[in-house]
């Protein structure tokens, strides 16, 4: 999308990227929730662009985990989707949902470290600011998602155990791995680090759900702070 500003004598024009291009251009990773659900609906409605119209159908179902559930016939309901992009909706759930199963069933299990590290290493390398992933693992320690629990700063990234968890429970997952990277490129972990690794632990001993390993990813390098910790 392009605006033109007039400024005396001199005339620029600024130009902001629509989520389509930004998906082709930065990849998915890069691009949020809200931004690929207007990919694909592709338009938005009178008065309403396609990312105020996914924003609101998001709200809507509270959040985009409840939408991957939602039913046809309660997608036409909402304001904006009618059987054309709702069939798209859930085709699109329906794709990640076959692409996991089929991961899952050939992916080989994780048996250490270095194997969280290589699950994690392209999504996780390059940022500029801290994200912190969370790995579900089944019975047999094979990933059967890669969920991005939260963004933060060059920094810092706040992690709430909840947000860890609620994944993870919904998934019925049998363990788990959770990364987040350092941009400054060094991996040594910081206090707080250390203190969620404890906190991850407890919480998932109560749940039943054990972390298994906590990776901190820097520049072409890793540290495990369940080999720290131990």
């Amino acid at each position: 999308m392009c605006s033109l500003h007039v400024f005396g004598d001199m005339i620029t024009i600024s130009c902001t990227e629509m989520p389509r291009e930004r998906l082709i251009t930065h990849g998915g990773d890069r691009v949020s929730t809200v931004e690929l659900l207007a990919v694909i609906l592709g338009t938005g409605m009178r008065g309403r662009n396609a990312v105020a119209v996914a924003e609101h159908i998001i709200h809507s179902v509270g959040g985009v985990a409840r939408l991957a559930q939602t039913a046809p016939r309660e997608l036409v309901a909402l304001p904006g989707i009618g059987l054309a992009r709702a069939a798209r909706i859930v085709a699109s759930f329906q794709l990640g949902r076959r692409a996991m199963e089929e991961n899952a069933q050939s992916a080989p299990p994780i048996a250490s470290s270095e194997d969280i590290y290589h699950r994690v290493r392209s999504r996780l390398s390059g940022l500029a600011q801290e994200v912190f992933v969370v790995l579900a693992l089944d019975a047999r320690n094979v990933v059967t998602d890669a969920i991005e629990v939260a963004r933060g700063s060059l920094t810092h990234v706040e992690v709430h155990p909840r947000e860890v968890f609620r994944p993870l429970i919904r998934q019925a997952a049998a363990a788990a791995v959770v990364a987040h990277n350092h941009p400054s490129g060094d991996p040594t972990p910081s206090d707080d680090d250390v203190a969620l690794t404890l906190r991850l632990r407890a919480a998932g001993e109560i749940i039943g759900i054990p972390i298994i390993d906590h990776l901190v990813v820097g520049e072409g390098r890793y540290i495990s702070l369940a080999s720290e910790l131990s």
